[in-house]
């Protein structure tokens, strides 16, 4: 599948990776910030419409990453999949 297509697939509530990722157990999916934690103050999301409160999260070997951004690599892989 193509990066398009696992977007759509995330977006939906399911977990994509590349078939080509090398770490066991690496994934991406959409999650939504429902607080944040900046320099110590908690700051609740006023779930703003223009901008929304949700973004890309990636799971891998050694913790999670917020606002993963795709590389053109992987934007433009074939090798995407759903993770079941």
């Amino acid at each position: 599948m193509n990066f398009g297509e696992a977007l759509e697939a995330i977006k939906s509530g399911k977990k994509a990776k590349r078939k080509g990722w090398n770490g066991k157990n690496q994934f991406i999916c959409l999650a939504e910030m429902e607080k944040c934690n900046i320099t110590g103050v908690i700051i609740l999301n006023p779930e703003h419409n223009d901008i929304g409160s949700k973004f890309i999260m990636f799971v891998g070997t050694s913790g999670y990453q917020c606002g993963w951004l795709a590389s053109q690599a992987d934007m433009l892989a074939e090798d995407w999949e759903i993770v079941e």
